[in-house]
């Protein structure tokens, strides 16, 4: 079966290599599902059992989602909602959450990829050996209209649980007294190979709410693109005769937020801003300002500047409003398009709206083909968010052979979900505010 490969002359032809879709199998990650509080119902299904992952992780926090698989976007999870072991209800967080781009442009202007829409991503899942999912379970993966009908049904998908370390620690007031607890995720990924890179797509649910999202380029270095020269590409190999072109990987995530439950969420944004010394104090100031977000927005990353998505309708125990903050991780913002020009766009929900560059449906007459065009000034009631996180690869030596994984991507963290640490030992869980 051919391989559509990363090159200069890398060619988009209809027989790559298929993905997944979804069979029926295994309805949980790696360990048994959460019981449900006896006060509070069991929570409604969303999916069928084989679309269903359900993870209670060990420390007591529970993670529920459906999943099925797109056959451009590859891996989409839907309906997630978070469970800390206090809260007596889950708390819907996504309503959807997928990849909404992986676009490549190349520095010698040559050649310019858009890996999700043109380059048969979704097409490029992988078959997962047992290796590849410590103690989890892998799916099989069913790909709707697949290229090559012999890959039609693939063992794609893995759910596992890892370990992260300290969750938190902190010394009793008598010094006798270690408080520490080790964290526990729940990671769902999925590889997809385009031409020579094999794209790692994870998902990490972690028991204090955080959810992160990254995409890992591994695989190899084009053997053709070893055409360029000093500024646009780096010698691999003896000498300084082969010089590896260099490229960047901007990655968008759609994000589409349903916070308890409801599609009507707010959007804030907070700057910092630290002055001098003034009126006798020693030290510099510094004042937080809010402002909301009341229509379509293109952000820019600065410092001590972020966002919010609030929920319009939920509330933690201490009466305050919901949230998710958005955590970007590291970028190489790539300046060379209108879509990658900014790092965060919310913009008013919009079903035809799926693809941040070259997106696939017809939304009529002058509707914009990318993110950019969709800021057009409406009014946000139900947000969509797109992250936008760039790499620019300069190859070096070590990139081979293979190349070692290069991981970009970003987090969402809760802001007010619960009014405590949602990992609080029951010791301290009085501890709540103002306390001499």
């Amino acid at each position: 079966m051919p391989v559509i490969r990363h090159s200069s002359a890398r060619r988009r032809t209809a027989l790559a290599l298929a993905v997944a879709g979804l069979a029926a199998g295994a309805t949980t990650g790696a360990g048994p599902a959460a019981a449900q509080p006896k006060a509070a119902p069991a929570p409604a299904a969303e999916c069928s059992a084989a679309y269903r992952i359900e993870q209670k992780l060990t420390t007591g926090t529970t993670w529920r989602m459906c999943w099925r698989y797109h056959k451009e976007a590859g891996l989409v999870l839907e309906h997630i909602s978070y469970q800390p072991p206090a809260e007596a209800r889950p708390v819907k967080v996504l309503a959807t959450a997928r990849l909404g781009q992986i676009h490549v442009p190349y520095d010698d202007g040559r050649n310019e990829y858009s890996d999700l829409t043109q380059a048969g991503f979704g097409q490029g899942l992988m078959d997962l050996a047992p290796g590849e999912c410590p103690g989890g379970t892998i799916k099989t993966v069913r790909v709707p209209d697949a290229w090559d009908p012999s890959r039609e049904n693939v063992k794609g998908l893995c759910t596992t649980t890892r370990s992260r370390g300290h969750a938190y620690r902190m010394q009793g007031d008598t010094a006798n007294k270690v408080f520490q607890k080790q964290g526990k995720d729940l990671l769902v990924y999925t590889v997809n190979q385009v031409g020579w890179y094999e794209y790692i797509t994870e998902w990490r649910f972690q028991d204090d709410g955080t959810i992160t999202m990254n995409v890992g380029a591994t695989g190899t270095l084009a053997p053709e693109d070893y055409d360029a020269g000093d500024g646009r590409g780096w010698p691999i190999g003896k000498g300084a005769k082969d010089y590896a072109t260099s490229h960047s990987h901007n990655v968008f995530w759609r994000l589409n937020f349903g916070l308890d439950g409801s599609s009507k969420g707010k959007v804030e944004q907070y700057d910092s801003k630290v002055s001098s010394p003034a009126g006798g104090r020693p030290a510099p100031t510094n004042r937080t300002t809010r402002t909301e977000v009341v229509r379509e927005l293109a952000g820019d990353a600065r410092n001590m500047r972020w966002w919010r998505v609030v929920s319009a309708t939920g509330k933690n125990k201490d009466g305050h409003a919901r949230s998710y903050e958005i955590v970007p991780g590291p970028s190489a913002k790539y300046p060379g398009r209108g879509y990658t020009k900014h790092d965060v766009y919310f913009t008013e929900y919009d079903k035809c709206e799926q693809f941040a560059s070259d997106n696939l449906p017809d939304c009529g007459a002058g509707h914009g083909k990318s993110v950019d065009k969709w800021v057009d000034g409406q009014v946000l009631e139900h947000p969509v968010v797109w992250v936008n996180i760039g790499f620019h690869h300069i190859a070096r030596d070590e990139d081979q052979q293979p190349m070692p994984v290069h991981w970009q991507g970003l987090s969402i963290a809760p802001r007010d979900v619960t009014a405590m640490n949602p990992l609080t030992p029951a010791e301290l869980a009085d501890q709540n505010g103002h306390r001499e």
